[in-house]
């Protein structure tokens, strides 16, 4: 099948972390993706990429320019007026410097969508400061939502944050590309990293609004007995998010809990005692024992894996989530995936 990006062209000045990774899910989509590199590697890329090849490259035509330069500076432009789209991941301002921001590259080519992605946004008073994944997700509320009462928060790093800005640029970028094709015009993709976060609590905030979450009330998500990380006595861990009655009740049957009345499963007055007693019984057997007796089934469960013990999931092999290269790097593969609309 023809990826349905084919024929998109987009340039990418080439940053750190969710610009890359947006300009990468657009060419795993099928768009061509030509990056203007710098002639010279940061002092971030270095210390966390190390030597090896970045996979955010994947895809992807590298073309190194000196945008100081007046000939390489006139290279940019050029590609800018052939493209479709263009993603950047500067400071507000350093593009305009550059005379490379919105005004001068829409003077070449009006119909181009101009996507920027940022931690704070173009405007606000946060808009010139530096941050993080972790301080973008801290200030959208979200991050408080992972820890429960007393505990210190925290998300695995770069997930929540900075790839889920990246998937906000590139859905940004389709829809205005989409626009584009039927007005001739571009628009500016103002994608922040703490808008698209907060966007992507709208679960989060319905679940809130009933009191089942940030507030004095036990919450499901934390207090409760069946939806949980627990030990195993091999010390895996294993996940468990029975939070559905159906789902609860055989979860007490899998676990021979026949004592317990699965009717009573929001009595949060019984959650204590009840959490105490599921972490005993989780940590009387290994995780494999846990694997062979509830996975593949309506429990809701799943083991905690390392990234190396992921890329060998049955499922996920199956699914073709990891590619793993010669030199025994993994790489993740394009997603969503793709099907005929019909036979």
């Amino acid at each position: 099948m023809t990826a349905p990006l084919h024929g998109i062209r987009i340039v990418e000045f080439e940053g750190l972390g969710p610009g890359p990774l947006a300009g990468r899910m657009l060419a795993d989509m099928g768009a061509e993706v030509t990056v203007i590199a710098r002639r010279q590697r940061g002092a971030v890329a270095e210390l966390l990429g190390g030597d090896k090849p970045s996979p955010l490259r994947r895809g992807k035509r590298i073309v190194p320019l000196d945008l100081k330069q007046d000939a390489d500076h006139a290279e940019a432009l050029r590609l800018v007026a052939d493209a479709d789209a263009l993603i950047e991941g500067n400071r507000p301002g350093v593009m305009e410097r550059l005379g490379l921001g919105p005004a001068d590259c829409a003077a070449r080519n009006p119909r181009l969508v101009y996507g920027r992605m940022t931690g704070w946004g173009q405007t606000g008073p946060l808009a010139q400061s530096a941050g993080h994944d972790l301080n973008y997700v801290a200030l959208s509320g979200m991050l408080s939502l992972s820890a429960r009462p007393g505990e210190v928060p925290m998300t695995p790093p770069t997930l929540l944050g900075d790839a889920g800005g990246a998937l906000g640029l590139a859905f940004g970028m389709a829809c205005a590309m989409l626009e584009a094709r039927i007005s001739g015009r571009g628009r500016v993709v103002d994608a922040a990293i703490v808008d698209v976060v907060t966007m992507l609590g709208g679960i989060a905030l319905w679940v809130r609004n009933n009191g089942q979450l940030d507030g004095a009330e036990p919450s499901p998500f934390h207090a409760s007995p069946f939806y949980d990380v627990y030990a195993c006595a091999d010390g895996g861990y294993i996940t468990i998010g029975a939070l559905e009655p159906q789902f609860y009740a055989l979860l007490l049957g899998k676990l021979g809990l026949h004592d317990i009345d699965p009717a009573r499963q929001y009595d949060t007055a019984t959650w204590p005692a009840l959490k105490q007693r599921f972490a005993a019984l989780f940590l009387s057997q290994p995780r494999e024992y846990w694997d062979a007796l509830l996975g593949g089934t309506d429990v809701c469960y799943a083991p905690v894996l390392s990234i190396a013990e992921a890329a060998r999931h049955p499922h996920n092999v199956a699914r073709g989530l990891f590619v793993e290269h010669p030199n025994g790097t993994l790489d993740a593969a394009g997603a969503p995936k793709f099907g005929p609309a019909g036979d």
